[in-house]
C-alpha cells in the first residue's frame, strides 16, 4: 500500500511542470493628459488580478502583469476602461491619454528670432552712446550769448577747459580710438568672408589667410563703389592663387590693401 502511494505521489510531482502556467509580461509606458503634452503623475495603474503601481513625476509606470490579465488606470477617483494585456501591441510603450487637463511643469517657448544688428544700426547706437566723445572738439576762446542781458561774452567754461591739458588729451585719444574702431567695423562690414567667398571662390582655410593679407584700408573703401570693390577683390584673388601655386612670387599687393 505504501509503495502504491509513493508511485502516485511521484507521478503527481512529475506531472507538475506539465500544468499550464500563465506567462508574465513587463508592461510600461507613459500617461499624458488630454493635450498629449503634459505628463500626469500619481496615476494608479492596476490589473484585474491585483497587481498595482503608480506613475512617477514624469508620468511613467512599469508593472508586471499576466498575459491573460487586464489593466486599467485610475486618477482622481475615475477609472479608464480595462485593456486586455494580450491585445497590447508594444508592451514597452503602452502610453495612455486621460481625458483631463493638468498644468504642465514645462512650457513651450514661442519662436524667438535673433537678428544681428546691421553696421549702420550698430554705428548709430555707438555714436549715441558716446555722443560727447564723438562731438568733442579742442577747447578755444568762444563767445556765448546771455539771453537775460542780451549781451555776448567769452564762454567761461571754454576758457577753463583750454588749460585742462590732461583732460583734453585723454578725450582726444578716446575720440581717436572710437573713430578707429568704427573704421575697422566698416572694413569688416564690406570685406566679409561671405562676400569674398562669393566673388573669389576661395574656401577655408586659405580664405582666412586671404582675408588677412588683402584686407583693404578704410580710405580705399570710402572712395570705391561696389564695382571697384569687386574688381579689387577679384584682382587680389588672382594674385593670391598665383602665389599659392608658386607663380608670380614677387608681385605686389593691389592698391587698397593694408
Amino acid at each position: 500500500m505504501v509503495s502504491f502511494l509513493r508511485i502516485i505521489f511521484f507521478t503527481f510531482l512529475v506531472s507538475l511542470p506539465a500544468l499550464p502556467v500563465a506567462a508574465q509580461v513587463a508592461l510600461s509606458g507613459t500617461v499624458y493628459d488630454s493635450s498629449r503634452k503634459n505628463l500626469v503623475e500619481n496615476v494608479s495603474v492596476q490589473t484585474v488580478s491585483g497587481a498595482a503601481t503608480v506613475t512617477d513625476s514624469m508620468g511613467r509606470y512599469k508593472i508586471l502583469v499576466n498575459e491573460k490579465d487586464s489593466i486599467y488606470f485610475t486618477y482622481a477617483g475615475k477609472s479608464t476602461q480595462k485593456f486586455l494585456v494580450k491585445e497590447v501591441i508594444d508592451p514597452n510603450h503602452f502610453d495612455i491619454r486621460l481625458h483631463i487637463t493638468v498644468k504642465g511643469r514645462y512650457s513651450t517657448l514661442q519662436e524667438v528670432v535673433v537678428r544681428a544688428k546691421t553696421y549702420q544700426e550698430d554705428s548709430i547706437e555707438n555714436r549715441e552712446t558716446y555722443g560727447d566723445i564723438y562731438n568733442y572738439r579742442k577747447p578755444g576762446v568762444r563767445t556765448s550769448f546771455n539771453a537775460t542781458t542780451g549781451m555776448a561774452g567769452a564762454d567761461v567754461n571754454e576758457l577753463i577747459n583750454v588749460f585742462r591739458f590732461k583732460r583734453n588729451k585723454r578725450l582726444k585719444a578716446f575720440q581717436n580710438r572710437l573713430e578707429l574702431q568704427e573704421q575697422e567695423k566698416y572694413i569688416s562690414y564690406r570685406f566679409n568672408k561671405t562676400t569674398v567667398k562669393r566673388i573669389t571662390g576661395i574656401k577655408e582655410p586659405q580664405l582666412d589667410d586671404f582675408m588677412i593679407i588683402y584686407r583693404p584700408t578704410y580710405e580705399f573703401l570710402q572712395m570705391c563703389d561696389e564695382i571697384a570693390f569687386n574688381q579689387y577683390v577679384l584682382k587680389c584673388s588672382y594674385q593670391f592663387k598665383a602665389k599659392q601655386f608658386g607663380n608670380n612670387p614677387g608681385s605686389e599687393s593691389p592698391a587698397g590693401a593694408q
